[in-house]
């Protein structure tokens, strides 16, 4: 099936002429780094698409360089494929489970149709990468060495990843999230050694052109503001997207903190609702951004919530938002009743955060019976009842 699936794909691309767009972005980000002309100065592609990412990223970027188009496009198809793999395995150490091989080989056949994670090979993003590295991290032993080291690299690379850097600090983890400051820290440093004036740029200017990124009220964009854009009709919502924003970060980040204390620092629910927060808030979440639907699929599949879990993985496939007509500017003409479709990620969020809320007052976030799942020696994710698994990998 995997065999398949991954033929299918790139069949599909070699049919389609896929552009891999992003990834172009990111060989001319490494190309402004090693000819010194200015990094946010450019645009590539036919969209005339601009560098968006910390200078660090563009300094990490540099080996795109080294090879020819083609080759490179290759590289992130097959690069992003094993970091799909890599994201399962982790999802089920996320969930206390083992990883089994049938699993592994089935959720990475299907995880390539997931629209996020099909949105992100085409795109030829890095988002699986930045998952990865957040999820290495939160997933190891408390007390290990450098945790939080590699959250920071992340946070370093695109933003959005600090907010677990704030969950860290909330809920008590302060050495954990005070090492993830620190690393994020030093890629500031390095970018601003290796690039001085691009890190005051964007620092000081380019982070705050929100425009800059995309238009926020394409159907693209499932945050917050994209979803109130859309049902408002309008391209600026103000302060009607900023006050309920405001209030979901805090909600969540402070749910986040909640489940933490109730449920242990070793529960999958506050990662994901801490994930699900920040995608919520963020001013622009492209579609693709929403990769960690596979961490949540996993632990619900961990959890016995197979139901629940197979419909949401039918509308990770089905992809709503794209059946809908939305050349020029039709996405701010949508009907009351179309809302919904064009914007299935944010009221999944939302339902997540609202069922967290559920969880934190009472529900228990574990099995159906309300016992807890153990974290090692439990069945692996995929397993035939009975069947031992070996401890946790990490």
């Amino acid at each position: 099936m995997l065999a398949l699936s991954f033929t299918a794909f790139v069949v599909l691309c070699l049919i389609q002429h896929i552009a891999m767009a992003d990834t172009l972005v990111y060989r001319a980000e490494g190309r402004a780094v090693v000819t010194g002309s200015d990094l946010y100065g450019f645009t590539v592609t036919e969209w005339e698409l601009p560098a968006t990412y910390p200078p660090f990223a563009a300094i990490l970027f540099v080996p795109t360089t080294w090879l020819p188009i083609t080759a490179l496009k290759v590289c992130f198809i097959l690069g992003n494929t094993a970091l799909l793999a890599l994201l399962v395995h982790l999802s089920c150490r996320l969930a206390g489970r083992a990883t089994r091989a049938p699993f592994l080989l089935l959720a990475v056949a299907v995880g390539i149709w997931l629209e996020p994670v099909f949105q992100t090979l085409l795109f030829g993003q890095i988002n699986l990468a930045l998952v990865c590295l957040v999820l290495w991290d939160l997933t190891r032993p408390a007390g290990a060495l450098g945790k939080g080291f590699a959250l920071g690299v992340a946070t370093g690379v695109k933003l959005t990843p600090g907010i677990f850097i704030v969950h860290l600090l909330i809920t008590g983890r302060v050495r954990e999230g005070l090492t993830a400051l620190a690393s994020f820290t030093g890629t500031v440093l390095l970018g601003a050694l290796v690039l001085p004036s691009a890190t005051v740029d964007f620092f000081t200017r380019r982070l705050y052109e929100t425009g800059r990124v995309g238009l926020a009220w394409i159907v693209d964009n499932q945050s917050l503001q994209g979803l109130i854009a859309r049902t408002l009709h309008t391209e600026h919502p103000g302060l009607a997207w900023a006050v309920p924003t405001a209030v979901t970060g805090l909600a969540g980040l402070w749910l986040g903190r909640r489940l933490t204390r109730r449920l242990g620092v070793e529960s999958p629910w506050p990662v994901l609702v801490t994930a699900v927060t920040g995608l919520l808030v963020s001013p622009i979440s492209w579609s693709h951004h929403w990769v960690w639907c596979v961490p949540l699929l996993v632990v619900l599949l961990a959890r016995g919530r197979t139901a629940l879990a197979a419909a949401l993985t039918v509308l990770f496939l089905a992809r709503p938002h794209w059946l809908l007509p939305h050349q020029g500017d039709l996405d701010l003409h949508f009907p009351w009743w179309q809302q919904p479709l064009g914007a299935p990620y944010p009221f999944l969020g939302l339902g997540l955060l609202g069922a967290a809320v559920w969880a934190g007052y009472g529900l228990r976030g574990y099995g159906d019976s309300g016992a807890r799942v153990p974290r090692q020696g439990g069945r692996g994710v995929g397993s035939g009842a009975g069947e031992p698994v070996g401890d946790r990998a990490g």
